[in-house]
């Protein structure tokens, strides 16, 4: 491999800027070539075994994937990290290509490099995020059928999401425009109930080990799958607490001399398991939630957390919540809802 030469790549919607620097750091070439896989596979056969640096965004995973096909290692810098490219004050597709280059040639881990999924595992991913979308647009419309009656003094009684099409009653003067919509509700939920047993067979075909993750009352199929194809390979972290700080369930720190700032969490990672796991987190906290030591958790910190508190609560039991999948994927173990308790020893009485 030839990794004197480095080639930085900004990454366009119908064109890629690409920039090549030899073992000295002297550009040695600029080039803009169209976005299409023929022409980023014929740029790349020219440097053989060059490191590639390329941004994370839409087009990252192929470009890494036609580079790495050339025999090119390739670094995809996370694009939320890079600030020096993005607030830069003189900011171009020549010079961001440039800046790519110069970063991977000084010191790669300024580029918080990110490794992308198979993709085999994106494909299965983009089922479960096809579905939360047909999810999000439904709510919309049942949001604006709701909102529309009531514009004409009236309500519409509750009632479940998937049962809303077939029960919601419409006032007699609205139910021209408006029964459209609640047809198109109808079918959004036959779909969506067509991706949910999709997705039930796709675990147990696909990825058994979603059983270890739905012991914990409050992960079902859904969140299971999703946290198996993000993550990819529970070896990857080799501590478990690591991964609230990948899925950016953390706090923000901001320390500077004696001043050391608690902010909210990070929000990195991945943003729709992450809602999902917050989605589990207000279940177990919820008044369905079974007794458990997450939500023992959740409970302690909700007493003592001031403003706030639930809030803060809820994420914190997230945050437990990744760590503990984690564990049961990695060591196939029983999951005990009672194990923290179970271990604490009794206090000893004073005399």
């Amino acid at each position: 491999m030839n990794k004197d030469i480095i080639v930085g790549m900004d990454l366009g919607d119908k064109t890629h800027e690409m920039c090549v620097l030899d073992a000295n750091g002297k550009v040695i070439e600029r080039r803009k070539i169209s976005s299409t896989r023929k022409a980023v596979e014929r740029a790349f056969r020219e440097f053989s075994g060059a490191v590639v640096v390329v941004e994370s965004g839409t087009h990252s995973r192929w470009v890494s994937q036609e580079a790495e096909k050339q025999g090119h290692e390739v670094l995809v810098g996370n694009a939320r990290k890079l600030r020096m490219i993005w607030k830069s004050s003189r900011k171009s597709d020549v010079r961001d290509a440039e800046m790519l280059a110069r970063i991977g040639r000084f010191d790669r881990e300024l580029l918080y490099p990110i490794k992308h999924r198979g993709v085999e595992s994106h494909c299965d991913l983009e089922l479960i995020k096809a579905r939360d979308l047909m999810v999000r647009a439904r709510a919309g419309m049942i949001n604006h059928v709701r909102s529309v009656v009531r514009s004409h003094g009236e309500r519409i009684p509750k009632h479940s999401t998937d049962a809303f099409g077939r029960k919601a009653q419409l006032p007699q003067q609205l139910r021209e425009p408006m029964e459209p919509l609640l047809q198109m509700i109808r079918d959004l939920t036959e779909q969506i109930k067509s991706y949910e047993y999709r997705i039930e067979q796709l675990n147990r075909a696909s990825y058994p080990e979603t059983k270890h993750l739905m012991q914990v009352t409050g992960v079902g199929h859904l969140t299971a799958l999703a946290y198996v194809l993000t993550l990819e390979d529970p070896g990857r972290f080799k501590e478990s607490r690591r991964v609230g700080a990948y899925l950016g369930l953390v706090p923000r720190r901001d320390q500077s001399g004696q001043t050391d700032k608690q902010l909210r969490i990070t929000k990195e990672g991945d943003e729709y398991l992450r809602r999902l796991l917050v989605g589990s987190a207000h279940y177990i906290m919820g008044p369905f939630g079974p007794p458990c030591d997450l939500r023992k958790h959740g409970a302690k910190l909700m007493r003592t957390g001031g403003k706030n508190a639930k809030r803060r609560a809820v994420v914190a039991v997230a945050r437990k919540l990744a760590i503990l999948l984690h564990v049961l994927w990695r060591t196939g173990a029983i999951y005990d809802p009672h194990y923290n308790s179970k271990s604490k020893k009794p206090s000893v009485p004073a005399t």
